[in-house]
């Protein structure tokens, strides 16, 4: 009989439906491993394979993609973001409620650039993280899910004042379909999954019937799954669209630990990968997510003792993590408690891959720790 690894001692502590591990290093895998279900209901296992809703891990593609656009020239990271998308052309700053509970706004004090939006220091905002973009679209109307309208939104500070996670990505996506003249699954399959062999990852209008259930806890530590899917809305939406797996993702990891190239197919420079990777932000600190719907996402910071920083596109800690990550890693999640991390100067990263709301259980995290610390072992 094998001895469980120390991941799957986690998991098995975590309660999850279910959940793959991957660590990589620049040259391949050098674990998987995939636990319990992909379907508590039907009983269908996790395979390592398993197509999965990977929300806000879509973002660092998107990125990446944006990046490729400002190397030829076709985006730039600093001018007027207004000319490609109109609807950010005028910003205007929400300085709060009259009595009759209607937003006041002001004009910004300055442009937003595709900086600004890579590093989401912006001012725009999430509405299940920040309550005052929840009370503006209380007062205004709630927009449909998946439309441009549920990214458009007053901003809520001037751009470059401070970190807030946002919808700012999902902007970032319309400048890349804006620059190119091309849909962004399209662009993004063309220029960075099919180079990259990343075959099972794509905005689809539907989740597949083989991929993983989202679940939640329903007491007792009973796991139910849930109807809920981030992707198939009016544009592919870059802050949270894509459908992956963790093997797939794990290319990309090991994309940017070789500084843009992958096997022979080079997707960014190595000087553009370098510049993602530092500090955008300083002296901000970025990384810090309050919630106003719990339910959804947990008050959540992964590193609560460092300062941490914000490059173009990742998460970013300036000492060494508590299971061994070095000083200078790239990291960041998924809303369905998924996360990974890159760490350039050990030559190792991992993606954790689980399908659990809300964001930020206690019990995911820990399995992810394990998972980083066998890589560290």
């Amino acid at each position: 009989m094998t001895s469980q690894t120390p991941f799957a001692a986690a998991f098995a502590q975590a309660q999850l439906p279910g959940a793959v591990g991957i660590i990589v290093d620049r040259d391949g895998i050098r674990h998987a491993e995939a636990l319990g279900h992909a379907d508590v209901a039907s009983g269908t296992p996790m395979e390592v394979d398993t197509l999965c809703q990977i929300a806000s891990m879509t973002k660092a593609l998107v990125s990446a993609g944006a990046m490729q656009l400002v190397e030829q020239g076709r985006l730039d990271l600093d001018a007027d973001i207004g000319a490609l998308l109109p609807e950010l052309a005028i910003p205007q700053v929400l300085t709060g409620f009259d009595a009759a509970g209607q937003p006041q706004l002001r004009p910004a004090a300055r442009a937003i650039t595709l900086r600004h939006l890579l590093t989401h220091t912006a001012g725009l905002g999430y509405f299940f993280i920040h309550p005052e973009v929840l009370q503006y679209f209380g007062a205004v109307g709630m927009p449909m899910p998946g439309t441009r309208a549920s990214v458009t939104m007053p901003l809520m500070f001037d751009p470059g004042d401070r970190w807030e996670y946002s919808v700012a990505t999902d902007w970032v996506g319309l400048a890349i379909e804006a620059a190119s003249g091309e849909r962004l699954n399209d662009y993004l399959t063309a220029n960075l999954f099919a180079p990259l062999g990343m075959n099972q990852t794509a905005f689809r209008p539907a989740l597949p019937t083989e991929a993983a259930r989202v679940h939640v806890r329903a007491g007792e530590g009973a796991l139910t799954p849930v109807e809920i899917y981030l992707g198939g809305g009016e544009f592919d939406g870059g802050g949270g669209g894509i459908t992956s797996t963790a093997p797939d993702y794990a290319r990309f990891v090991r994309m940017v630990l070789n500084q843009g190239e992958l096997e022979g197919q080079r997707v960014l420079r190595a000087e553009t990968v370098a510049e993602m990777g530092r500090n955008q932000v300083a002296p901000l600190r970025a990384g810090y997510m309050g919630s106003a719907m719990p339910q959804l996402a947990q008050p959540f910071d992964t590193f609560p003792d460092q300062h941490t920083g914000w490059g173009l596109g990742f998460l970013i800690n300036p000492g060494r993590g508590p299971n061994g990550r070095s000083p200078g890693s790239l990291a960041w999640a998924g809303i369905f408690n998924s996360y990974y991390w890159i760490d350039p100067a050990a030559g190792l990263g991992g993606v954790f891959v689980s399908q659990l709301q809300p964001f930020g259980d206690p019990g995911a995290l820990a399995a992810f720790g394990a998972l980083e610390a066998m890589a560290y072992a």
